[in-house]
């Protein structure tokens, strides 16, 4: 995630990039590894590249909530200041906690930052375990609030599982956040920016990986079906499934970015953020909503 809106609006705004003015295109290679293509594309908004580009939760409570979004331009001063300088993909628990990664460039940890239901920040950081990278790309919240999935970006056959920070009793922001169990994967997958619960035991997940190789598609959905709920007391396998490859249109040529991924469950709608390339990014990136046929 490193290399996204921040390297693109940068580039776009100091005219290192040249606007192409070829029709829309549409990107994608290989053959999907598997049939299943159940959600459709039903519309689609521009995305911010300062405030809307790295990811996106909606939030139940309180009632009446708006989505939530994250972008470069949504890291606080204080916060950045401090090394947390990119934010991923955020998720909320039902109860309302909203809950946004970061990393920052150097050090052994990782940050979460949660807004509890009252308004009120804090912040939870976890020290790297052995073989831990230093991505972290999204925070996912099983429905039932107490546990939270987090990933890695690069290949990876596994994700991470982490008490929820503010929902989990055991959780405080004067004590370090342990890495508790691990999903393992079936399937390696590559560059995942976001994933988000759909069931207690099923995660769709967006990819941003580039070259198809996986899934014999590039920039895949994918789901995540799991063996169980994910828990603090025992690891837990999972069964990856490529759905379909994600829009990516633009009226300027070159590299797309896969971004972050929200299920509302309120409407039954997912969304994807796609950060178009080049100057693009500034005019065109979109969040593409989905519904399930």
């Amino acid at each position: 995630m490193r290399k996204s809106a921040r390297q693109r609006c940068h580039a776009a705004l100091a005219g290192l990039v040249t606007l192409a003015t070829t029709a829309v295109l549409s990107v994608t290679t290989g053959t999907p590894a598997f049939a299943a293509d159940t959600w459709n594309e039903v519309g689609s908004d521009r995305a911010d590249p300062l405030t809307e580009s790295q990811g996106l939760a909606s939030v139940e409570v309180p009632a009446g909530s708006p989505n939530r979004y994250t972008g470069i331009g949504t890291i606080p001063a204080s916060v950045s200041a401090r090394g947390w300088n990119h934010v991923g993909d955020p998720d909320a628990s039902y109860d309302g906690h909203y809950v946004e990664p970061y990393q920052s460039d150097s050090g052994g940890a990782k940050m979460f930052r949660v807004q509890a239901p009252g308004g009120a920040w804090s912040e939870y950081v976890h020290k790297l375990s052995a073989g831990e990278a230093l991505n972290n790309s999204f925070a996912a919240v099983t429905p039932s609030g107490t546990w939270m999935l987090s990933g890695e970006y690069g290949t990876m056959s596994r994700l991470l599982v982490f008490p929820t920070p503010g929902v989990n009793p055991a959780t405080s922001p004067s004590a370090d956040l342990p890495r508790v169990s691990t999903v393992a994967l079936d399937h390696a997958v590559r560059d995942v920016q976001g994933c988000d619960f759909v069931t207690a035991t099923r995660l769709l997940c967006s990819s941003d990986d580039p070259a198809g190789t996986l899934f014999g598609m590039t920039r895949p959905l994918l789901q995540i079906d799991l063996s169980g709920e994910p828990n603090g007391s025992a690891d837990v396998s999972g069964h990856v499934t490529a759905l379909r490859p994600l829009p990516l249109r633009s009226s300027c040529s070159g590299t797309f970015e896969a971004e972050g991924i929200d299920y509302d469950r309120r409407s039954a709608t997912l969304r994807v953020i796609v950060v178009s390339p080049g100057f693009c990014t500034l005019t065109d990136s979109k969040t593409y909503r989905f519904t399930r046929s």
